[in-house]
């Protein structure tokens, strides 16, 4: 049976995937800030472990990882992230929030990454997956929203050199970008909803091999510039 540990477990984009993979008998350890609180998880069929994370408590972060450390995890899915406050160009708010966001967005993702290796090296061609956004590509960059698309092209500049350095170990190291998704962060005026981008994005992740490391995929499987 193979094993998934995902981050932002409890709603959106984390809860559906929660969902398909558990409905395919994978077995998910899905992570979350507050497991009492999240009760469309709790009620999520399959095998699911729920486990309190807070991804920017980077010893609780060692803890979990320990606690997994003999668990051969074939899928690591970077999904938690913030966007911060929506300042327009020539802005940025709050520099209090502007480091809150670099530790979510691009700290977490790669500390999870790198406390998991153990885990991840027991698995046969295992995943790193990390939810990105095509805001944090330079190459396809519209201004403004400097935080976010600071701490999206952050992660995936760690992302693309980690999938460098893991190849030789067999482990491949995708980023995503989701598309513009209903959900609490994109809001109700978004083009697609949480079941159109996770299909796509599960399709990519399912599809990707080593071939594959070290690209930035958009949910419909198409390669976006860094």
């Amino acid at each position: 049976m193979p094993t998934l540990l995902i981050t932002g477990a409890n709603r959106g984009i984390g809860l559906e995937f929660v969902k398909r993979y558990a409905a395919e008998g994978w077995q998910v350890i899905a992570c979350c800030r507050d497991p009492q609180a999240a009760t469309a998880l709790q009620a999520v069929p399959g095998k699911v472990t729920i486990e309190r994370l807070e991804v920017t408590d980077y010893a609780a972060v060692d803890t979990l990882a320990a606690g997994y450390a003999d668990t051969a995890i074939d899928l690591l899915l970077n999904n938690a992230g913030i966007y911060g406050n929506r300042d327009g160009a020539l802005s940025i708010s709050d520099f209090d929030t502007y480091l809150k966001v670099l530790q979510v967005n691009s700290v977490a993702p790669m500390k999870m990454a790198l406390a998991l290796l153990p885990a991840l090296k027991k698995a046969r061609a295992a995943k790193i997956a990390t939810i990105s956004s095509r805001m944090g590509s330079i190459g396809a960059g519209a201004g403004g929203s400097y935080v976010y698309r600071a701490s999206k092209a952050a992660i995936n500049a760690a992302m693309h050199n980690l999938a460098l350095d893991l190849k030789p170990a067999g482990i491949t190291c995708i980023v995503l970008h989701p598309g513009w998704v209903k959900t609490d962060m994109g809001g109700q005026g978004a083009d697609i909803t949480v079941e159109t981008s996770v299909s796509g994005l599960k399709q990519v992740i399912d599809g990707a091999a080593l071939k594959d490391t070290g690209k930035f995929f958009n949910y419909d499987g198409s390669e976006i510039p860094w």
